[in-house]
């Protein structure tokens, strides 16, 4: 896939793409001969990976841990290491989840009280 058709299926700018890809998070896996960005199926598998864990706030270091994991996991699926490794993401994901639930509900409270002004 191009660059296009993965911004659109993503819903990531074409810049947030170029970005990712000149701090070596999510690299096409080829070019055109135009140098055309190409990107396939496991490309765009690494980006939405990248694209939920935005929110959380993890930084590019812990994404790129992230996706080693799981990259690693799907060579070695029975690692024991790497079976802690991802114990170990998925407690920090969700109390990272927990204080941006509890950010929502902040905003939800906040939206009431303007609407009873």
């Amino acid at each position: 896939m191009r660059i296009g058709e993965v911004a659109e299926q993503t819903s990531l700018s074409f810049r947030t793409l170029r970005h990712y890809e000149d701090v070596g998070l999510v690299t096409p896996s080829g070019r055109t001969e135009g140098g055309f960005r190409l990107y396939t199926e496991q490309d765009v598998t690494r980006l939405m990976i990248v694209r939920r864990m935005k929110p959380l706030g993890y930084t590019l270091d812990e994404m790129r841990a992230a996706l080693e994991v799981v990259e690693a996991l799907a060579q070695s699926p029975q690692s024991d290491a790497l079976l802690e490794r991802l114990a170990a993401l998925r407690a920090e994901a969700a109390v990272r989840r927990e204080k941006l639930a509890a950010q929502v509900d902040m905003a939800d409270e906040f939206l009431a009280q303007l609407a009873r002004i």
